[in-house]
């Protein structure tokens, strides 16, 4: 309402001025950051390798374009990463691929912008050399999270080389990475299948204790030499909910962009990226460094990693179509 032709505002035009401006101070943040840009860009991943590039690409301040300040949370497990894409308080975050797949088949507006891991999962255990799928056959072997991707490769592994739980080997299910290397350290299982980093702080861990362990079997090769896919296991990835794309789909290209330039540096410089993840992570330098060669860390756009995405998707689909939620995803969750 224009003031020209009036000596003073009225009561209720002065009473609009005021509510307007509680409204505009009161706001979340991210409604008064600069155009294109975000007040608080909040990141969440996983503990495990693609968080080192989160890691590194906020120390470098390689998001000074997207954002004022960022954050990074890592989730210790998949039902606090449930819960938080329950409750909104995860917009962006890495994720296992199949989980945001089953999700955006279940219409909860999860898409994948890229896929940040080509697969870092090993069994580690006290044999010297590598020995295969097969070799597990009388064994006891720990796999944290049941019901969640590791497992489901895990069984397809299994059953394409015939060896059935309970019958061939033991699976001990745990609460997480941390707990199956201690149980492989006390000697309590015969080996353990986790991601890294959490191998390399078996490996350390063992080595200060006068045990020596080893990646008695590399999962990425194994899953390749049955499939006949290559060696990319994409087994997470960047995921965004749909509120957030919706209200900022102009900047995921640009994130995607800065990952990949962060994931690159990271597999450069495995010691400078460590020593920006060890906080984060809660791990020391040292054990991060050892992990990065071994995490087949990547930033690729989701549209040109389908391929291989639905080639594990297919796999898993065939063994349950519930992992899922009963169907491979459409083009619209590749972005």
């Amino acid at each position: 309402m224009p003031l020209s032709g009036s000596s003073a505002p009225s009561r209720s035009s002065r009473r609009a001025f005021l509510l307007s401006t509680a409204a505009t101070f009161s706001a979340p943040a991210i409604l008064r950051a600069a155009p294109g840009r975000l007040a608080t860009l909040a990141l969440f991943g996983p503990p495990a390798g693609p968080s080192i590039t989160l890691a590194h690409a906020i120390a470098t301040r390689a998001f000074a374009d997207l954002a004022d300040k960022v954050t990074l949370k890592v989730w210790r497990n998949p039902d606090e990463m449930r819960a938080g894409l329950t409750s909104g308080s995860m917009e962006v975050l890495v994720m296992p691929t199949a989980s945001a797949a089953n999700l955006y088949n279940r219409g909860l507006g999860v898409r994948l912008a890229s896929v940040m891991t080509n697969g870092l999962l090993y069994v580690a255990a006290a044999d010297p050399a590598p020995q295969g799928v097969p070799s597990l056959m009388g064994r006891t072997l720990a796999v944290p999270f049941p019901n969640d991707t590791p497992a489901f490769i895990l069984d397809r592994l299994l059953a394409l080389h015939g060896l059935v739980p309970g019958r061939d080997l033991t699976i001990d299910a745990t609460g997480s990475p941390i707990e199956a290397i201690q149980k492989l350290l006390a000697g309590r299982i015969d080996a353990a299948m986790v991601p890294e980093p959490a191998v390399s702080a078996a490996i350390f861990r063992g080595s200060l204790a006068g045990k020596t362990l080893h990646r008695a079997i590399d999962v990425q090769r194994a899953w390749a030499d049955i499939t006949g896919t290559g060696l990319a296991l994409p087994q997470a990835g960047l995921a965004v909910t749909e509120t957030f794309r919706s209200r900022h789909a102009d900047l995921i290209d640009p994130l995607c962009d800065v990952l990949e330039s962060a994931a690159a540096e990271v597999n450069a410089d495995p010691a400078r990226a460590a020593s920006h993840a060890a906080a984060a992570l809660e791990l020391p330098w040292p054990i991060l460094k050892d992990a990065i060669p071994f995490s087949n860390l990547v930033a690729t756009r989701a549209s040109v990693a389908r391929p291989a995405l639905e080639s594990l998707y297919t796999s898993l689909v065939a063994a349950d179509p519930a992992i899922l939620g009963g169907k491979l995803p459409d083009a619209a969750f590749y972005l």
